[in-house]
């Protein structure tokens, strides 16, 4: 069911109003989506770095950051001017072009599976007909930068490093799949914008997340194996492999990494949002909120706020999501790669298929609550 909202539609129609030609409106409102795309991912960035030092700071009973500007809120703009004007170093015997070439690998892709993230219904870049399998495979080339990164150091722990990130990547991608599967059968689309709308019109209880406990479960997990994030940090364990694959790396080239771990966070629990939690949709349908207004549901000024507070909304479930894996981080020991590999192929891939079939089960049997 769609939400029954129209922003793109809405925003033309209030410019138009406001004496802006139809032509001059559409062009006013092409670049909102990509504007908000790249607020989102750089300012996740820094809202992360600055999330991860107070939240680790409240679980030590620390203060963390507060005097680099309000709460410590620069803290993130001091990291990034720092690695900035630090010395870019390339190791003598280092291959110079896949050492360069490595760290782009790696943040590149994480920024392009932005193009099919709605934040908003019609705000999003490109509404893909393969959209969350397009993140998917986008996801897969960033483990190839890390391998080229360990490789192209020259440096055996770098090595080290770039393989498990490969063999991890391997591991806990094909569970993530077979999670969004599940979702994808239910909705009988590909598309971020189809799944969302099939989740929207009963409120909090048209979520995946009640028919999909087990799924939810398992690509979060994934995804943060996907992350390398605690626990599941391997790549740059620092007991074993000193930093692993970013070993040999200094100054923008270092930052690059950390960057592109954080967007990705920043955009797992975005999915998460999306695929489980109803992305831009409110615990309550539109319509209720529509009559206890006493607005009309088609009124263009109500769809624009509503749209608006649909956006603040998937960023809401989005960086609980995030707050849940900074927890996990500080709260949670490492485990060992056979754990970690054992975890991926002896118990998640076996939990996604039983999950998949139980999943396409139960659409044959109860087609009207499982999107037949």
């Amino acid at each position: 069911m769609n939400s029954g909202i129209d922003l793109q539609q809405s925003v033309i129609e209030i410019l138009s109003n406001l004496g802006l030609p139809p032509g001059v409106a559409k062009l006013v409102w092409l670049p909102l989506p990509m504007v908000l795309m790249l607020v989102t991912a750089v300012l996740g960035v820094f809202t992360g770095v600055w999330l991860e030092r107070k939240i680790s700071a409240a679980a030590q009973q620390r203060i963390g950051p507060e005097y680099i500007g309000p709460l410590g809120i620069l803290a993130p703009a001091a990291d990034g001017l720092k690695l900035l004007f630090k010395e870019d170093i390339t190791p003598g015997n280092a291959d110079a072009v896949l050492f360069t070439i490595g760290p782009a690998l790696v943040v590149i892709p994480v920024f392009l599976s932005y193009l099919v993230v709605p934040f908003g219904q019609n705000m999003l870049i490109s509404d893909l007909s393969i959209g969350v399998f397009l993140w998917i495979a986008l996801s897969s080339i960033a483990p190839i930068g890390l391998l080229m990164s360990g490789y192209a150091s020259n440096n055996k722990y770098s090595l080290l490093g770039g393989l498990r990130a490969a063999a991890q990547s391997i591991s806990y991608e094909i569970p993530l799949a077979l999670a969004v599967l599940a979702v994808v059968m239910m909705s009988n689309s590909l598309s971020t914008i189809d799944i969302v709308n099939q989740q929207s019109g009963y409120g909090i209880l048209g979520w995946n997340v009640w028919r999909q406990p087990v799924g939810l479960l398992l690509f979060w997990i994934a995804a943060l194996a996907e992350c390398e994030r605690l626990p599941f940090d391997l790549p740059e364990a620092e007991e074993e492999i000193v930093a692993g694959y970013q070993t040999e790396y200094s100054g923008m080239k270092f930052a690059l990494f950390y960057i592109g771990s954080y967007v990705n966070l920043v955009l797992s629990a975005l999915f998460v949002a999306i695929l489980y939690f109803g992305g831009w949709g409110f615990p309550v349908p539109l319509e209720q909120v529509a009559s206890l207004l006493g607005v009309s549901e088609t009124n263009a000024v109500f769809q624009v706020v509503m749209a608006a507070i649909g956006i603040v909304t998937t960023l809401l479930k989005a960086y609980f999501f995030i707050f849940l894996a900074i927890l996990l981080r500080w709260t949670v020991p490492r485990v060992r790669i056979d754990q970690l590999l054992d975890l991926g192929w002896k118990f998640l891939l076996p939990v996604g298929l039983a999950n998949l079939l139980l999943t396409a089960g139960l659409k044959l049997t109860f087609p009207f609550a499982f999107g037949g």
